[in-house]
């Protein structure tokens, strides 16, 4: 897995946009412009932030050692997970997914009514 086919992903998801915020390195993508992951492109060990729920963050923290309290990040609702070939491409997906429609259920109505569309 590298950090292409993570993108990719993350793009084709409805609304989804990435920009560079922060810095030049640091990639985020945002649905209706709420973030759900970010990614450093330079870091040649391929880390993602993504927004969990707390109790599943929790869970996912004690059965994974590739998983721990989210970088630069509020600790309770963000991992960080190291994707080093231990959690499989397509676990990895499903966290994104879980991130994204976190961030799409406190969308204001306006916002959703945009991704129904």
């Amino acid at each position: 897995m590298n950090v292409e086919d993570i993108r990719e992903y993350c793009l084709s998801k409805k609304a989804v946009t990435e920009n560079f915020p922060f810095n030049e390195t640091t990639l985020v993508f945002k649905v209706c412009n709420k973030i759900f992951a970010l990614i450093d492109i330079n870091n040649p060990e391929i880390k993602i932030n993504l927004k969990c729920n707390p109790e599943y963050a929790v869970e996912l923290r004690e059965q994974y050692t590739e998983i721990v309290p989210g970088y630069h990040m509020n600790k309770r609702h963000w991992n960080t997970i190291t994707c080093n070939g231990k959690i499989s491409q397509q676990f990895l997906f499903k966290l994104i997914d879980h991130s994204y429609n976190l961030i799409v259920e406190k969308l204001p109505k306006k916002d959703k009514i945009i991704l129904n569309n």
